[in-house]
């Protein structure tokens, strides 16, 4: 009796300590977007991509970790006269530092759907916390390539002369919102988690 009880027990502790699922971004579907106001009367948008990275979750234990990159010359507003402007050494400085990163291994589930991330921002060389918080998060398995999906939205803010971009302040604005749109593909054959 003792040996199947043991032998029960490691079996529940291998089904509660399962792999984590691991995800590629889809470019086609993961993009950066961000706005801030001008001068009080609108608001400038644009956006940076594709971003690239991988995803690893475990929804069961609440853990995951990600890594997203994304090139800072990819930046549109819809002006190329604007875009020229923003990649200069006062604003993005994207010929020294042509890419920004996240990274966060403190990942919020709200039962089995992601809710927040909390990780590490590094723009023009230099690293902050941000928090990424979903507005959407769902899976589903693809009807062509037969592999799970999981993606969402994602919404943060930052101090962009916490970065060293303070042109033209005070008259644009300071805090920066970031929307983040992204989709991973499950990387291996099995079963949707889900």
């Amino acid at each position: 009796m003792r040996v199947l009880s043991i032998s029960l027990l490691l079996g529940l502790s291998a089904v509660a300590q399962a792999e984590p699922v691991r995800y590629t971004l889809d470019p086609a579907h993961s993009w950066v977007q961000f706005e801030l106001s001008h001068f009080g009367t609108s608001t400038i948008r644009g956006r940076f991509g594709p971003a690239e990275g991988s995803v690893s979750l475990d929804r069961t234990a609440g853990q995951g970790e990600v890594g997203v990159t994304v090139p800072t010359g990819s930046v549109s507003t819809g002006s190329a006269m604007f875009d020229s402007h923003l990649r200069q050494a006062e604003l993005l400085s994207t010929g020294e530092h042509p890419t920004a990163w996240f990274v966060s291994r403190q990942l919020r589930f709200d039962g089995d759907r992601l809710g927040e991330l909390r990780g590490e921002f590094t723009l023009r060389g230099v690293s902050r916390g941000l928090t990424l918080t979903a507005t959407r998060f769902a899976c589903y398995r693809h009807p062509v390539w037969q592999r799970e999906v999981c993606g969402g939205d994602f919404e943060g803010r930052f101090k962009r002369s916490d970065f060293g971009i303070d042109y033209g302040l005070p008259f644009v604005r300071d805090e920066v919102t970031l929307r983040v749109q992204v989709e991973g593909v499950r990387t291996d054959d099995g079963p949707p988690t889900h």
